[in-house]
């Protein structure tokens, strides 16, 4: 069982591992990466974004954020679940755990980039109720062919 915690500024390495780790692992880290992952207190939290974490026995195994758009739109970003906690389902439920949180703060809409070769994260958003919305001619990230959007109205 997880335990999911709002960000603490202690924490913000573990974001940035968690991060590293699966981008260096299927793609390269973008400037964009860069920027939200060194930095994640004043990019992110100082935005009015949020950073959430799982912990299970005391350590993290997984983070996500909440980048902020506008103010009833966030953007899905930065989720990673450690490697060696993977298949245990924290995917899925720090994604209900967004899901349940942007219902309460009253979004109109979650959005997320992501690929279609991360094809159990691709399921997963599907299983939850997103749906794939044209790309803009210039996202946020080179390695981006999906954007999907979940809306709450």
């Amino acid at each position: 069982m997880i335990n999911i915690i709002s960000f603490n500024s202690s924490l913000a390495k573990n974001f940035r591992d968690l991060n590293l780790e699966w981008l260096e692992q299927f793609f390269k880290v973008e400037p964009k990466d860069k920027l939200l992952l060194e930095d994640c207190e004043s990019e992110i939290i100082d935005k009015g974004g949020f950073i959430f974490f799982a912990l299970m026995d005391e350590s993290v195994v997984g983070c996500f954020a909440l980048i902020k758009v506008s103010e009833t739109v966030f953007e899905l970003g930065k989720m990673a679940v450690d490697p060696t906690y993977q298949g245990n389902n924290i995917g899925q439920q720090l994604l209900v755990y967004t899901l349940n949180f942007c219902k309460k703060m009253k979004c109109e809409k979650l959005m997320l980039y992501s690929h279609i070769k991360l094809k159990a994260a691709i399921h997963i958003y599907r299983k939850y109720g997103f749906i794939e919305v044209p790309l803009e001619a210039e996202t946020p990230y080179n390695r981006s062919n999906i954007k999907m959007v979940l809306s709450f109205n």
